[in-house]
């Protein structure tokens, strides 16, 4: 008679393969759970735009102030996902998108009762907390899901957070516009935080042998080390401060867009005039932001899937060119409402693909097994971006224009692009061979 075989005792290899490697829904049902985060997650920073003037006409503190807190916003949704991906690393992925979840509520409901700059600073703070909780920890639970296909697991999870304010911009501007933006901030907040709480208790991350059976077999156009790096070890390598600088560069102009889109609008004068495309007719600002959120979530994953097959710096330059054009353009044409839209939906299509490039390129180079921890350290970048936000507006303010603001970021652009390309190839190249 046969013998049924025993369940594998806890702490076996044999138990992490059959426990931790068979979530409910498989990999791409834990991919499906951060995608559903990140989009809950979207409207911290990319609605935040439509909350400014509103904000300012009631208490008359100036937009350059009031924009203050969306830097702070960005700063502390970047700079401390290292050490809350340390925490996913070692802990796993639920307890600490439980603590994200909860602290996005909260800062939001704090907004709506906001009645000084320094408490609106505080909510922002505690915002991004939570929302760089969320965002390192699924982004990094993609990249180890998915070891053969990161740029598209990456870009699939980062798209929720680019497009998944898309379907709530219209909706948010019709309840600021009825009800206030108080009660706006308080009922998207809560809301969108309960949803991330619940879809937390159901994420985990995979065993250590996962990648191996994964990678088996496989050929792959980029670079990609065997060796796991800790981010001590990374942040000593030349290779991640040329990656780091690049992704500054890039993430200034497109925060500069995310942040400013509606004043942009404002002083070109297009924002309430009608644009009739693709059989919907809207105003000009609602229609860009509509467009952008959509594009600036499907380019993470076009361009990622793309970076899978033709390799990450090839697809950089090809991005980051288009970055540089599109910002050019948009300074050239901006005073055209059709224009404006079009543009804009060039420009956050051709930035948003950094969110899936940089995480997979650094877990090419430096091995998933710190995964969180490691592309939440180069996300940090983002929030070095942030600071130039008030540099670009002291830049408007001055100029009385946004010509050199423009003319700065489109700049950057393609000099990231020129440096991907004739400088992070070669060099991570020979820096992966070394360290086989």
């Amino acid at each position: 008679m046969a013998v049924e075989a025993a369940d594998p005792l806890p702490g076996t290899p044999a138990y992490s393969a059959s426990r931790a490697d068979s979530p409910v829904g498989g990999r791409w049902g834990q991919l499906i759970l951060g995608v559903l985060c990140m989009s809950m997650i979207a409207n911290l920073q990319y609605g935040w735009t439509l909350f400014v003037n509103p904000i300012n006409d009631k208490y008359q503190w100036g937009k350059p102030a009031i924009q203050v807190a969306f830097t702070i916003f960005v700063l502390t949704e970047t700079w401390l996902v290292p050490i809350e991906g340390w925490f996913v690393d070692k802990y796993g992925p639920k307890v600490v998108t439980l603590f994200g979840g909860a602290l996005c509520a909260i800062g939001w409901a704090m907004n709506s009762v906001a009645d000084s700059l320094w408490f609106l600073y505080l909510a922002a703070a505690i915002s991004g907390i939570g929302a760089g909780a969320v965002y390192g920890t699924c982004v990094g639970n993609a990249l180890k899901w998915f070891p053969d296909r990161r740029g598209l697991a990456a870009g699939l999870t980062a798209a929720g957070f680019g497009a998944g304010s898309a379907l709530t911009v219209i909706p948010i501007a019709a309840m600021i516009r009825d009800s206030g933006y108080e009660q706006t901030f308080l009922a998207f907040g809560l809301g969108q935080g309960i949803v991330v709480m619940i879809a937390a208790l159901l994420l985990s991350s995979p065993s250590a042998a996962y990648k191996e059976r994964m990678l088996a077999g496989r050929v792959s156009p980029n670079a990609t080390s065997r060796r796991q790096y800790s981010s001590a070890e990374m942040v000593r390598t030349p290779v991640f401060w040329l990656m780091y600088a690049m992704f500054v560069m890039m993430a200034a102009g497109g925060l500069m867009a995310t942040a400013s889109l509606a004043p942009i609008a404002k002083d070109f004068q297009v924002d309430s005039i009608p644009v009739s495309l693709m059989g919907l007719t809207l105003p000009a600002l609602t229609f860009a932001l509509t467009i952008d959120r959509v594009l600036n979530g499907v380019t993470r994953p076009v361009f990622g899937w793309i970076s899978d097959r033709i390799g990450r710096e090839n697809t950089m330059f090809l991005a980051f060119m288009v970055e540089g054009a599109g910002i050019l353009a948009l300074g050239m044409f901006a005073h055209s409402p059709m224009a404006f839209v079009l543009l804009t939906g060039l420009v956050f299509f051709a930035w948003g693909e950094i969110y899936s490039l940089f995480p997979s390129t650094c877990a090419d180079t430096y091995g998933d097994k710190n995964a969180t921890a490691n592309a939440g350290l180069l996300y940090t970048a983002k929030g070095t971006a942030s600071l130039m936000l008030p540099a670009f507006l002291a830049i408007q303010t001055a100029t009385g224009s946004w010509q050199n603001v423009f003319y700065l970021a489109s700049g950057m652009a393609f000099i990231a692009g020129f440096l991907a390309l004739f400088v992070l190839k070669p060099m991570r190249a020979r820096f992966v061979a070394r360290n086989q």
